[in-house]
């Protein structure tokens, strides 16, 4: 399995622990901001893509001065930095697996542009290669079919979020259980939870995510 990792310019804060200590596995793509977070961590990305309206010059010259491939883009683009992100690390790079990090946090029209790329005809069918990850959820995409998840160990919440209107939706051994339920919108199925260690699904139609997701410690 080819896995290649995307770092978004969202906000450090959201990281998950293992990002934060550096400690993500595979080779990376940085989308603007996120080339210099991963270069101040002693990784040099494969591909640097982004408008860099957010970098200073010096900033700039400094991913200039590490990434050898660099794609700069204008601002005004009908693409985000992120979807040329993905599409470079799909047809270019043949990833089987894009974990993507740093897209969910911060500006709410970046996270939903992020969401709803995979409803893009041309990102579609390479949905199920592509997971979001931040400090409390990892998020992962089905077409249709039936399927068996793990519990991810640090993880208490299973969301099924319809991102289209779906047919014959049935959740077996789930928490809370649906049996060939007809989703006529979008919606956020959301607070089920794993009883064991793992969990199955099917639908006929659709997109969807599946979100594992847990409360933040704010004791720590």
């Amino acid at each position: 399995m080819k896995l290649l990792n995307l770092l978004v310019g969202g906000p450090i804060d959201l990281w998950p622990d293992k990002l934060k200590a550096g400690k993500i596995k595979g080779n990376w793509i940085g989308i603007d901001r996120g080339n210099l977070h991963l270069i101040k961590m002693g990784i040099d990305p494969l591909v640097a893509i982004g408008d860099f309206d957010s970098l200073k010059p010096e900033e700039l010259a400094l991913v200039k001065a590490h990434i050898k491939d660099i794609r700069q883009s204008i601002p005004e683009k009908d693409d985000t930095d992120t979807q040329l992100g993905l599409k470079v690390a799909i047809e270019e790079h043949h990833a089987d697996r894009l974990d993507i990090y740093g897209a969910t946090g911060g500006r709410l029209d970046h996270f939903l542009a992020n969401l709803w790329m995979v409803l893009e005809p041309r990102f579609e069918k390479y949905a199920p290669k592509i997971r979001m990850i931040d400090r409390q959820n990892t998020l992962t995409f089905y077409l249709p079919g039936e399927y068996q998840i793990t519990k991810e160990p640090d993880k208490k919440y299973l969301a099924f979020v319809a991102l289209t209107p779906m047919a014959h939706l049935s959740l077996f051994d789930e928490k809370y259980q649906l049996s060939d339920y007809q989703v006529k919108r979008p919606i956020s199925l959301a607070s089920n939870e794993f009883v064991g260690q793992t969990a199955h699904f099917k639908f006929a139609s659709g997109v969807m995510c599946v979100i594992q997701s847990k409360d933040i410690n704010r004791f720590n």
